[in-house]
C-alpha cells in the first residue's frame, strides 16, 4: 500500500511540473533546398538584409517576408511576389527605402540557386 501512495505521489509531482512548464515550440528543420537557400542567403544577401525583426543595415529586414509577401501585391501569392522582387528588384520598393539591389541579382544564380533562396525565404514567416 505504501508503493503505491509513493507512486503515486510521484506521478503526481511529474504532472504538475509539466503543466506548469512552458509549452515547448517545435522547431521545424529546413529541408536540404531550404537549407541550401540559407547558406546562398547568407552568401549573397546577408550583406545588405537581416533576418532579425527591426534591424536594417541596408535594405529592409526580411523577417516575416513569407507572411507579408503574400499580401503586399493583390493576386499575387508569396512565391511569385518573392521570385519577381528577385528577378525585378525595382518591380516593387519597400518605403523608406532607395532601390539599392543588383538589378541582375537574379540572373547571378543558376535557377537551383535561385529556386533554394526562394524556398528559404519562404520559411521566413
Amino acid at each position: 500500500m505504501r508503493q503505491i501512495y509513493w507512486f503515486v505521489v510521484v506521478c503526481f509531482c511529474a504532472f504538475s511540473l509539466l503543466a506548469c512548464s512552458p509549452p515547448i515550440e517545435a522547431t521545424l528543420a529546413l529541408s536540404q533546398v531550404e537549407e541550401a537557400g540559407k547558406m546562398l542567403f547568407t552568401t549573397h544577401c546577408a550583406a545588405c538584409h537581416t533576418t532579425v525583426p527591426g534591424t536594417v543595415i541596408v535594405g529592409p529586414s526580411l523577417a516575416g517576408v513569407a507572411t507579408r509577401a503574400g499580401t503586399r501585391v493583390a493576386g499575387q501569392d508569396a512565391p511569385t511576389y518573392l521570385q519577381t522582387s528577385l528577378l525585378a528588384p525595382g518591380a516593387f520598393i519597400v518605403d523608406g527605402f532607395p532601390e539599392s539591389m543588383p538589378p541582375d541579382f537574379g540572373k547571378r544564380l543558376s535557377g537551383e540557386e535561385f529556386d533554394a533562396i526562394v524556398a528559404y525565404l519562404l520559411t521566413l514567416k
